[in-house]
């Protein structure tokens, strides 16, 4: 007997709190206005200081969610990590985690890291779910955290960068419902984004090749999810973008995000047949009806069509997703659930309830998928989904909340981090004052590397 509605009981998401106004990084850089809020779609860009790291971040956005949903440690069975920032080649962020339920006599909890690129956090989630549906699931919870810090060298892939945590508690009978038998992936060798230097914070990015295997990945989920859809569901209608009322993306950038929902919006168009094509609607786009998807990557004639075709969908089903994203920037792991949280705390509960989310993910080398999510219909006071949601009423707060750096002091910021990336010992400058309450931050790392912790 399957559990019944697996999916996702709870969420919390944490960012640090210093940002730096893209509007600023575009003048201390030198580029034209709008280079980054309009060309990237980005206002703001959140980033760690030498106080925290991915341990930080990961006690932090952890012991918040258990405490804000009065979550016992001994109610936890599986808890795994998805992140990219590595900074141990054999310890677990996972490991350091248990520090938070060893006092408690918890430590038989699976699960360990998930790691590639931005993907680790959904093969993390992709995991509980498999487990609560499993023969091992022995009625716990399982909780997946999904954290990095995204930072870039200097040059035009920084201002794509940003930080920041999310955990998410998966089991039974939730609000936020995955659709069983309905993933649909792409796996593929690629070296768009990868960290080959184990001595440097900064990865190595092919961004042309980077966009295009983004969008052939969207292209090859999307195809794959709908002929899944249409197999289980028998002679029912084509899944279009018309069959969601949402649609989630791993955020890199705003911009891109605005793009990968014409990208859909386009192979809808390709994929009807040739007298629907030729409607009123299309009138503009007809001519591209012969198109083949692989060589209209970058067909800057097609994208601005779609674009313009598929705009008032987009503002409707995906921008809502994109608050803390635009506020915060690429947070890796994390990104398209941060998108979840915006969506949850952009719309009223009653236009959520009975809602169909599309969600793609994708990270970089390549791992990608797509799934979908079902949101309950019970919007009652007290119900699942207005518990999630009215325990995310800290999140705008916060946002709003952090402090403004300049954009000098956060390129010192990286230069530090630079300079001191695998020194020992070591102790941080910056200071905490400024920390969110409840923030973990970094004590020192002791000549043998091993890092202490404390909270605020």
């Amino acid at each position: 007997m399957w559990p019944k509605d697996v999916g996702i009981r709870a969420l919390e998401v944490y960012f640090p709190a210093q940002y730096v106004e893209q509007t600023d990084l575009e003048a201390f850089d030198g580029v034209s206005a709008g280079k980054y809020t309009i060309g990237l779609g980005q206002s703001r860009m959140g980033f760690c200081n030498d106080r925290e790291d991915i341990n930080s971040l990961c006690l932090t956005v952890t012991q918040r969610l258990l405490e804000r949903h009065g979550i016992e440690p001994r109610e936890i069975g599986r808890l795994e990590v998805g992140t990219e920032t590595i900074i141990d080649k054999s310890k677990s962020v996972k490991s350091v985690l248990m520090q938070l339920f060893e006092p408690y006599g918890c430590t038989d909890i699976e699960g360990a890291d998930t790691t590639n690129a931005c993907y680790g956090g959904t093969a993390a989630l992709f995991n509980a779910v498999s487990w609560v549906e499993s023969s091992s699931w022995d009625g716990r919870f399982a909780l997946v955290v999904a954290a990095d810090s995204a930072v870039y060298a200097e040059g035009s892939a920084r201002p794509t960068g940003g930080a920041g945590a999310i955990a998410i508690l998966v089991g039974p009978e939730a609000p936020l419902v995955f659709d069983r038998g309905l993933r649909a992936s792409c796996m593929r060798h690629a070296y768009d984004f990868y960290k080959p230097d184990l001595r440097s914070l900064y990865p190595v990015v092919d961004g042309k090749l980077s966009i295009k295997c983004y969008l052939s990945a969207l292209d090859s989920c999307y195809q794959v999810y709908c002929d899944k859809v249409q197999k289980k569901g028998g002679d029912k209608q084509p899944v279009t973008l018309a069959s969601f009322d949402a649609f989630l993306f791993h955020s890199p950038y705003c911009k891109l995000v605005q793009k990968s929902f014409s990208r859909l919006a386009f192979v809808d168009f390709l994929n009807a047949p040739k007298d629907q094509a030729l409607e009123e609607r299309y009138k503009d786009a007809a001519r591209f009806h012969a198109a083949k998807l692989e060589d209209t990557y970058f067909d800057r004639d097609i994208e601005k069509a779609f674009m313009q075709l598929s705009k008032a969908d987009f503002e409707r089903k995906t921008r809502p997703s994109l608050l803390i994203a635009n506020q915060v920037g690429n947070m890796y792991t994390p990104s398209v659930y941060s998108g979840l949280v915006s969506l949850l705390i952009s719309k009223p509960i009653g236009e959520l309830a009975g809602n169909k989310i599309g969600v793609f993910s994708y990270g970089s080398g390549l791992c990608s998928s797509m799934y979908s999510l079902t949101v309950t219909r019970d919007t009652q006071d007290g119900s699942g989904l207005s518990k999630i949601i009215a325990a995310l009423s800290y999140v705008k707060p916060q946002l709003e909340g952090r402090h403004c750096v300049s954009p000098a002091d956060y390129t010192r910021v990286l230069t530090l981090r630079e300079e001191n990336c695998h020194v020992v010992p070591f102790t941080p400058e910056s200071s905490i004052d400024d920390l969110f309450p409840g923030t973990y931050y970094l004590v020192q790392i002791d000549e043998k590397y091993r890092r202490t912790y404390k909270r605020v």
